[in-house]
């Protein structure tokens, strides 16, 4: 029986390795400099300020899930219909940016984390929870 050594197994639960995250993090970078000098010539994408807080990569490489999320939450969807429309000239420019052997496919979805910290804030701030707030402080 061969047993396997623990640097070529990855558990799932451990998160992504480090080099999907360095790529990650390229990637973002190369679409947040596109984005932001208006490389992209979409009528939806030209009006709006549009920040990209995370890629996440899948295990292989091939797949880049983006997070994205226009300035003042406004016009979601037509942000993201728009990055999907130009999805194959993104996807090219990336291949030239980033040194990879293949050029991921991507995906972008409406970063919420922001929408969660505020409703998050929002309970924090409600009577009940300062009632008990101030109990622990007694």
């Amino acid at each position: 029986m061969a047993k396997h050594s623990p640097k070529h197994h990855r558990d799932a639960a451990a998160g992504p390795s480090q080099r999907a995250l360095r790529v990650g993090e390229l990637i973002r970078h190369a679409l947040a400099d596109m984005l932001s000098r208006g490389d992209v010539h979409d009528p939806v994408l030209e009006t709006h300020m549009i920040t990209v807080p995370e890629v996440r990569m899948s295990p292989d490489l091939k797949l880049a899930t983006v997070y994205v999320m226009p300035l003042g939450g406004k016009d979601e969807a037509a942000v993201v219909e728009a990055l999907d429309n130009n999805k194959r000239y993104l996807r090219g420019e990336i291949a030239h940016r980033v040194n990879l052997k293949f050029a991921p496919d991507l995906r972008f979805r409406i970063d919420d984390r922001f929408a969660e910290a505020a409703r998050i804030d929002k309970l924090l701030d409600t009577p009940v929870v300062r009632r008990d707030l101030d109990k622990d402080n007694d």
